[in-house]
């Protein structure tokens, strides 16, 4: 059966739709749960006494988190279905946000960003998946709807961006971002209830989302078919996507507290990570063409290196434009980058593979991620402050453009 015909599609709206209301699982697993602490690392450093080594210590843990998350969801969905565990993973996130505005010490608040972290790579990896056999529905129309998947980030930035400085300002405690992560585990809660219909259409189609990509000739698809992942074939693309891992998250987890540093207000500040999520949300629109056509590592390098630009620009310079430019060029590129890897993955092996690829490409980004933001807050903390740390964090981004564009396709 074709994935077109309207036995198993009744319209392209119906994808989309269903695609976005699945986004919220992104938006909750990065953009929230992760995404946000960038916005609460100054008054908790300035509150708590803490080093940048330390607040950057959070989010290692997160990612370690995210790590062990990863390696054990392979093993999580051979007994639950990959929407039964993004549900979980969600209500799991829900919670360990909210018990991060109930402690002040630093030990039991690396616990619940650990533990938040694996809740997040259920949902991540697990919504990537649905993404992708999404996709097999619609093959003209696959790369958008991982596209809108991942973009579902942006909404989760903008969302934190508006939510949490309203709460620090409302707040009169002496601990007021303890409320914000409060409010945060509330948007949570509500993302997790809307995620139960995508969920649900998606478990009554689980059959036809499986079948293969249309668009690839059956020749080519006669080879796909037979092949297993093994991470030999895709070695320069894990390499180039680790190295993403390390760099993009020195940028998300520094950025904001580098912009007080240099004097920016608070409103500024919101306007910035606000328009960084909104630039998320539009990316799955400007690069769907170019995930389309890149069946090597030529999308994820390209990407790695636009990344590098904008991690760059606010080491160089404290000018407002300047930052406000670095931020939306960010916003447009980096979560782009985890679509490519997804698209690399569909391009390039059956649909019963998918699960391994993108487990495979998950646990190399989520080590990256533990080395960045304890490397960057390392070097934070020394001469050059984070300005140099930024620098650092756009080297790897090269890098892994460098590694990335030596991928070769498999068909």
């Amino acid at each position: 059966m074709s994935p077109a015909s309207p036995a198993v599609s009744p319209g392209p709206a119906r994808w989309v739709a269903v695609a976005l209301a699945l986004s919220l699982g992104a938006a909750v697993s990065l953009g929230i749960t992760r995404f946000a602490y960038a916005l609460l690392l100054p008054p908790m450093r300035a509150d708590l006494g803490w080093s940048y080594t330390l607040a950057g210590a959070m989010n290692t843990v997160n990612a370690l988190g995210y790590l062990l998350g990863a390696l054990a969801t392979p093993a999580l969905l051979r007994r639950w279905s990959p929407g039964a565990l993004l549900l979980g993973g969600s209500v799991l996130a829900t919670l360990f946000m909210g018990l991060c505005g109930f402690f002040l010490d630093a030990a039991p608040l690396l616990l619940q960003r650990l533990l938040a972290g694996v809740a997040s790579a259920f949902m991540f990896i697990t919504g990537g998946l649905m993404a992708a056999r999404l996709g097999a529905l619609d093959a003209r129309r696959s790369a958008l709807l991982l596209g809108l998947y991942y973009g579902g980030t942006g909404w989760g930035i903008s969302l934190s961006a508006l939510l949490v400085p309203a709460v620090l300002q409302a707040a009169s405690e002496p601990h007021a971002w303890t409320w914000a992560w409060w409010a945060l585990a509330l948007a949570c809660a509500a993302a997790t209830v809307l995620l139960v219909w995508p969920v649900r259409v998606l478990r009554r189609l689980d059959a036809a989302a499986a079948v293969a990509p249309a668009a690839a000739s059956a020749a080519a698809m006669a080879g796909v078919a037979a092949r297993v992942f093994r991470v030999r074939d895709f070695g320069p693309a894990l390499a180039g996507y680790a190295m993403f891992g390390v760099g993009y998250i020195g940028y998300m987890t520094f950025v904001v507290a580098l912009l007080r540093a240099q004097g920016v207000g608070g409103g500024a500040v919101t306007l910035f990570y606000a328009l960084l999520g909104l630039a998320v949300v539009l990316s799955s629109r400007i690069w769907a063409g170019l995930l389309d056509r890149q069946r090597g590592g030529g999308a994820l390098a390209r990407l790695n290196a636009l990344l590098g630009v904008a991690t760059v620009l606010p080491a160089l310079t404290s000018a407002w434009p300047v930052a406000l430019a670095s931020g939306l060029l960010f916003g447009g590129v980096f979560l782009s980058v985890v679509a490519s890897t997804t698209a690399l993955v569909r391009h390039n092996l059956p649909a019963s593979q998918w699960a391994a690829g993108i487990s495979a490409f998950t646990i190399v980004f989520a080590a990256g991620q533990i080395v960045g933001p304890t490397v960057v807050g390392w070097i934070a903390d020394g001469p050059g402050g984070l300005a140099r740390g930024l620098v650092f964090s756009a080297a790897a981004l090269w890098l892994g453009a460098l590694l990335a564009v030596r991928q070769k396709p498999l068909t």
